[in-house]
């Protein structure tokens, strides 16, 4: 864990019953609150307004248990009645108060879970509690690098076994719910022999049917059908979106301020990185973002988003999308983020085919057709396409700059960067 993250954690700790600012945490950090959020949500799982609210919960629910009076408890820690600390409880553990403490009474103070590992012998164990097949192969799923072994989930036939912590199986079975009413093939809990979504107990587990598809093969996404696809691309986001509206309000995900974070951090970033690189910006382009964008910026509709919708975390079966991977859900942002963010993602996995940038006018424009065919752009939302692409450039850009690591994919996003600002008049008569 990160050094700054773990003093965060131990900070929020000692402050649970007084009011904790995001913004004092990244400054402490020195980061910008865009990029300690980010960083948190990726370091532990959980949004850091979601992570403070489970502590508070933990920490009332513990000294409750250990006999103070509920309401003077759940007013300390910032809740204004037990009725508004009962419903956030269930809301993030899918139980009552007094179900949880009667599953975990010894472990309501526990910081940390510790990872188990678990033997072929143990999870047929555990299988034994779904109506299923018992000769199912029992398969490793392999993450990150396709070498780390997932120490969590498991590949039996055509299912997936999940273990996580309560509160992150209640939120997947909200997202899968969610999806499957979309269309979209998702990680729908199958019940348990005696009618339950998860395994109760001291250590949930969830089994799920396997979502189908695969991203889109590489060669497919810029040729002869490319704004077909995008068009494709462009409509799932706009379903996606409407799922995450429906459950938005049980996550507490954290509010993301796009063209501040630009402003305050990664503009800056790029204006020095025009210096040292010689790269091809009219200088007059910083004062249009910051000035046009501006006006924008408080007109657009926001929500949650997915944040990280690159094409490989977008399933296509038959043809068209099936689903979506590996959801962060931990922001609230412009709604406009997810299908530039597409966009960008798009053209920079073709970097290395022969000439891209010719043909992703056509996969951008389809994109934003596609999502407007479903959830209509307003008239600012149009005129700030090109303002939030040029937004997510500048993040990567500065998010990279300095990080010998990573330095050919700065080098590509100043590319694109470039050929987006060039071709401005094209991205903004796409409408």
């Amino acid at each position: 864990m990160q050094e700054f993250i773990k003093s965060s954690l131990d900070y929020i700790e000692r402050n649970l019953k007084t009011d904790i600012a995001t913004e004092e945490l990244a400054q402490t950090a020195n980061y910008s609150i865009w990029h300690y959020c980010r960083l948190f949500s990726e370091t532990t799982g959980s949004s850091v307004a979601s992570y403070i609210l489970k502590r508070r919960l933990d920490h009332a629910l513990a000294e409750i248990s250990s006999g103070r009076k509920a309401i003077d408890v759940v007013l300390e820690y910032g809740f204004d009645t037990y009725a508004g600390f009962y419903k956030a409880f269930v809301k993030m553990y899918g139980c009552s108060p007094k179900k949880y403490l009667s599953i975990y009474k010894n472990h309501i103070r526990k910081k940390l879970e510790a990872i188990i590992m678990y033997n072929e012998k143990e999870l047929q164990k555990i299988l034994e509690n779904w109506d299923i097949p018992k000769d199912l192969k029992i398969e490793n799923i392999y993450v990150a690098d396709n070498k780390t072994i997932s120490e969590s989930s498991w590949k039996i036939g055509g299912y997936t076994l999940k273990t996580a912590s309560r509160e992150a199986i209640v939120k997947n079975i909200k997202i899968s719910k969610a999806l499957d009413k979309q269309g979209f093939s998702a990680a729908v809990p199958v019940l348990t022999k005696s009618g339950g979504e998860y395994l109760d107990g001291e250590n949930i587990f969830m089994l799920a049917e396997s979502i189908k598809g695969e991203p889109l093969e590489k060669q497919l996404r810029f040729e002869e059908k490319r704004s077909e696809y995008g068009f494709k691309y462009g409509q799932s986001i706009s379903k996606l979106h409407k799922a995450l509206k429906m459950i938005q309000n049980d996550l507490n995900p954290d509010e993301a301020n796009l063209y501040q974070t630009c402003v305050e951090w990664a503009l800056p970033v790029v204006k020095n990185q025009h210096k040292r690189f010689n790269i091809n910006i009219e200088e007059d382009f910083f004062d249009d973002y910051t000035e046009t964008f501006g006006k924008l910026y408080d007109k657009l509709p926001r929500q949650l988003i997915h944040r990280d919708i690159h094409p490989g975390n977008i399933l296509f079966d038959n043809d068209d999308v099936a689903g979506f991977i590996e959801f962060d859900l931990s922001e609230c942002n412009v709604r406009l983020f997810d299908p530039c963010y597409c966009s960008t993602g798009l053209l920079s996995e073709q970097a290395d085919l022969t000439d891209p940038y010719s043909k992703w006018i056509d996969v951008l424009a389809g994109i934003m057709k596609g999502y407007n065919s479903i959830n209509p752009l307003t008239a600012e939302e149009k005129q700030a396409v090109f303002y939030v692409i040029c937004s997510i450039e500048m993040i990567f850009s500065a998010w990279f700059d300095g990080n010998e690591e990573w330095e050919w994919m700065s080098k590509i996003n100043r590319e694109m960067f470039v050929f987006i600002i060039k071709n401005k008049d094209h991205i903004m008569n796409i409408f």
